[in-house]
This record gives C-alpha cells, sequence and structure tokens, in this order.
C-alpha cells in the first residue's frame, strides 16, 4: 500500500473514531472514497480498530451496494423488475454481458470501460424492457439493440480520443 493511501485511510479512520460511526457508515465512507472495498482496505481497517475482517466482509457481502472490486467507466444497467422481466431482461443481460465479453460472474471489462449491473425496478414499465447507460435510458430494447448499443458507445468512445 502506497503512503497516499494509507493517509487517505487514517483520514478515514480519524473521522470514524471522532463521529463513534459504525462498520455500515464506515464501509460507504471507504467505497466512496475509493470506488470499491478493496481486501487491503479492510485489512488494514481489521487491524486498526481490532475487528474481524470476517466482520466486515460479513457486512459488506450481505448489502449488495457495497462492491469488492473497480467499476467500469460506463455503467450499464438492465432493470429485472416485473414488467422487464416478464418482457425479457434475462435476454438483456445476456447480449450485454457477451458484448462486454464478460464471462461467470464478471460485471466489469477488463480495462475498466464497461460495468454491467442488475436493478430491481426502474420504474418505466410502460416502456419495458429498459436499459440505462450511464443515466441516458433506453426503452423496448432487445438482445440486437442492447448489442448495438454497447458496440456503438464504445465506437463513440474511440472516435472521441481521435
Amino acid at each position: 500500500m502506497n503512503e497516499t493511501t494509507e493517509r487517505v485511510l487514517n483520514k478515514l479512520l480519524d473521522q470514524h473514531r471522532r463521529e463513534q460511526g459504525n462498520l455500515i457508515s464506515l464501509l460507504q465512507r471507504i467505497q466512496d472514497t475509493f470506488g470499491h472495498i478493496a481486501e487491503e482496505y479492510v485489512d488494514w481497517f481489521a487491524e486498526k480498530l481490532d475487528v474481524p475482517a470476517s466482520k466486515f466482509f460479513g457486512v459488506i457481502t450481505f448489502y449488495p451496494k457495497f462492491r469488492t472490486r473497480p467499476m467500469g467507466k460506463n455503467t450499464i444497467t438492465v432493470c429485472c423488475g416485473a414488467a422487464c422481466h416478464i418482457k425479457g431482461a434475462d435476454k438483456l443481460l445476456d447480449a450485454a454481458k457477451e458484448a462486454l465479453g464478460l464471462t461467470g460472474d464478471e460485471d466489469t471489462t477488463k480495462d475498466l470501460a464497461f460495468t454491467l449491473q442488475k436493478a430491481t425496478c426502474i420504474g418505466a414499465c410502460s416502456v419495458a424492457p429498459v436499459v440505462i447507460l450511464n443515466k441516458q435510458v433506453h426503452s423496448a430494447m432487445d438482445p440486437v439493440k442492447v448489442t448495438k448499443l454497447v458496440k456503438g458507445y464504445e465506437r463513440e468512445e474511440f472516435l472521441g480520443y481521435l
């Protein structure tokens, strides 16, 4: 761990102690600061607070909003609520995973360009199924449209660097 990271962790620890916060609030601060909760951060805080790392990981794995891996620059969210599910959200997830080259339980591309997420419901049932790319809602999606959306966005991103 480098000096800068340790300095940041010490600030988070001081804030946690001043506010007498709980484990959840500490984990939220870590994730807000770094974008995810790395195992090395957990080990560092476990040692400093004399709290078993397993207690940290118990909380992290219980709450789905905590991430142990970095997020991608772009986020693709597939709504999996009732209306979207009935209209094929699972096929949209499969198409997005394939287009991004994700396998198994991977949710972020190796180059950290994209993270794929599932949402319980985003409240756009009348235009289901829905995919959100970086806060932009795309309605009435199908697997072909999802693939084109991902591939088209990758091309726009590439062209933006030229």
